[in-house]
């Protein structure tokens, strides 16, 4: 009785699965990330395209600029956030 070639036998089978699979990466670059896009420019080169993308964005009307008390309040909404219901800070004085 023959088996079907599509089906391994038992023997293949563990064979197969006790074989580490070979690594998809050349062995010098294994645990290095390569800089692409952004972080392989020089910061001059991000500076000028981030610049662009500002420029575009305030002539099309989708640009926003704080005032002075928008600054100040989104200051302060940063601050109770960071804080997370702490105490607000105490003197050091004795008050003996």
């Amino acid at each position: 009785m023959s088996t079907p070639l599509s089906t391994p036998t038992k023997a293949a089978a563990a064979t197969t699965a006790a074989t580490p699979k070979p690594a998809t990466r050349p062995a010098n670059r294994i645990g290095t990330k390569s800089r692409r896009g952004f972080a392989a420019m020089s910061p001059e080169t991000q500076r000028r395209i981030a610049s662009e993308g500002g420029k575009a964005s305030h002539a099309s009307g989708r640009g926003h600029r704080f005032s002075a008390d928008e600054a100040r309040d989104a200051g302060r909404k940063g601050g109770l956030v960071s804080r997370r219901g702490k105490a607000a800070p105490k003197d050091n004085k004795d008050t003996k």
